[in-house]
């Protein structure tokens, strides 16, 4: 295999990583006026109506785009193309009955939901919003795993981009005018919180216009692209076709273990939040349950989540082209890309969560200045290496799912939620260390996902974990990046005053400082840096420097 065909994937997941942290850096900057706009407690009512909303995604289209681009990227492999588009209807088709069934549900349920499992029955203003945006997803699932399965993900980047620029716009002013009309209505009631209730569904009602907007743009795409879809199935020459039946129970049984390992892996979520909501009740802290569960999914999870993009992008890139590589029996391929896509991951994911750590106060002060930041900035310096395990564990998924064994994801992820419950309750109840024993049993979760995914890899391929460039060299690197960040942020906060100021020419510095240490210690090969985006400018820069 050639280096070029072997960091093609990672070329592509860059693509798309870019566009993430783009959609995630949006996010953050339309969730701190909304955070200001509604407060904390309101947006307490918006994760956990997105709680909800995300199983309801998972168990409808969050498995769609994994699904559609690996059976469609196994199908282009042998250029069965008619094969490839059977595939796009039939998932098409289970768009439509799983989504609306999904749409159904949430939008019936809402008032049990909130009541009876959040114990916060005005979140149901924001979950009902949410109902028809989950069919909305649904349809943008399939468009988006057909292109991926295209092994292009400019498609999904773009889009990703557009929806979250819509989100922002309309989830910032929807939020402003339904809290003022909350504001009405809690006078009328006597004091109840209408006003961030119903902010919060201000800011659902933001998600679903952004992802109908990217729903228009990828269909808009497709249609430009049939032409070609036209021109290829004509040249298909692979005899009878396989049958729509056949399609779509191939689709259904590739879906379920996907949507089994999603599940799973995300209904942690759901279940954290209702032991949170009981047992700090339980503790005597209900009364701050909602403002401390905001502020760590807001705020906390909200910073976690912008370096996880890379991970989550290389893993989207690396399903087809693994599973192509399996297609084809091409074992020296699948430890290629197994080894690549992890040292990439970690080699973002360390640095990322050194940098959160040390620069957690400035910030967190930065971007939230309209509160209280010491609970916020305490989380992520105490759960920053919550970036690394979440990374391995999210590419380590992928690496399984690409290998075709589907469901080795689900029951790692089955057997961690478990372990992880048990250790929350003792953390919370026994320890009773509040909001932080959801931090540390998060991390607990993600720990034991990356030890039961990496022995599931080395059963069905002879991989031996590298050590010196994936973990060694980055830690090292990182470290020495976290001293210097630290000094140069605190010498500029002495020198100019500013806090926010002060934190540009330490990231400046951080970034130079850990490519410097990564190329110095020669964690990347010139020979991979050749066949990356920008990668020859980064060479003459390394020679310049006496870096290579």
């Amino acid at each position: 295999m050639s280096r070029r065909a072997g960091s093609n994937f990672v070329v592509q997941g860059s693509i798309l990583a870019v566009a993430g942290i783009i959609v995630r850096l949006i996010g953050i900057l339309y969730r701190v006026p909304m955070t200001n706009i509604i407060g904390d407690e309101g947006m307490g009512y918006y994760s956990t109506a997105f709680n909800v909303y995300n199983i309801m995604l998972i168990l409808s289209s969050y498995s769609l785009p994994v699904a559609v681009s690996k059976m469609i990227s196994a199908k282009l492999a042998k250029r069965e193309y008619t094969n490839a588009y059977r595939i796009l209807l039939s998932a098409f088709l289970y768009a439509t009955i799983v989504g609306g069934i999904a749409c159904f549900i949430t939008w019936h349920f809402a008032d049990a939901l909130a009541t009876k499992l959040f114990a916060t029955p005005l979140a149901v203003y924001a979950l009902k919003t949410l109902a028809p945006t989950i069919w909305i997803m649904a349809y943008l699932g399939v468009l988006r795993g057909y292109f991926q399965g295209h092994s292009t993900m400019i498609p999904t980047a773009v889009s990703q981009i557009l929806e979250q620029i819509v989100n922002a716009v309309i989830s910032v002013v929807a939020a402003g005018i339904l809290y003022n009309t909350g504001l009405k209505a809690a006078a009328a009631a006597g004091g109840t919180s209408y006003a961030e209730a119903f902010g919060a569904a201000g800011g659902t009602i933001g998600t679903g216009s952004g992802a109908f907007a990217a729903f228009l743009f990828c269909l808009c795409l497709f249609f430009f692209y049939r032409p070609t879809i036209r021109k290829h199935i004509a040249k298909d020459r692979h005899g009878e076709p396989d049958s729509y039946g056949y399609t779509t129970k191939v689709l259904f049984l590739t879906v379920i273990p996907v949507i089994l390992s999603s599940t799973v892996y995300n209904v942690n979520s759901v279940i954290d939040n209702g032991i949170m909501a009981h047992g700090m009740n339980m503790i005597g802290q209900g009364g701050s349950f909602l403002r401390l569960w905001g502020i760590y999914n807001n705020k906390y999870m909200l910073l976690v989540h912008v370096p996880l993009a890379m991970a989550n992008s290389l893993s989207s890139s690396l399903i087809p082209s693994l599973t192509a590589a399996t297609a084809r029996e091409d074992q020296a391929d699948q430890l290629a890309k197994t080894d690549l896509v992890i040292r990439f991951a970690m080699m973002i994911a360390i640095p990322a969560a050194v940098g959160l750590m040390v620069l957690a106060a400035p910030v967190m002060n930065l971007l939230f200045h309209g509160g209280k930041n010491a609970e916020a900035i305490q989380m992520m310096i105490v759960g920053a290496s919550a970036i690394v395990f979440l990374s391995l564990s999210t590419v380590t998924n992928a690496i399984l799912q690409g290998l075709g064994h589907m469901n080795e994801p689900v029951k790692n992820a089955l057997i961690s939620l478990i372990s992880h419950i048990v250790v929350l309750v003792i953390l919370l109840l026994v320890f009773r260390m509040g909001i932080y024993a959801m931090v540390f049993g998060n991390i607990f979760f993600s720990v034991c996902m990356c030890m039961l995914n990496h022995r599931s890899i080395r059963r069905y391929i002879p991989y031996r974990q590298e050590m010196r460039k994936t973990f060694v060299i980055p830690i090292v690197s990182s470290a020495i990046m976290g001293v210097v960040t630290f000094l140069i942020y605190r010498i500029f906060r002495l020198l100019i005053h500013s806090s926010a100021a002060s934190c540009l020419p330490a990231v400046f510095a951080a970034v130079l400082v850990y490519g410097a240490m990564l190329l110095r210690l020669h964690a990347v090969e010139e020979s991979e840096l050749a066949h990356m985006p920008g990668g020859r400018k980064i060479i003459g820069i390394a020679r310049t420097f006496h870096l290579l």
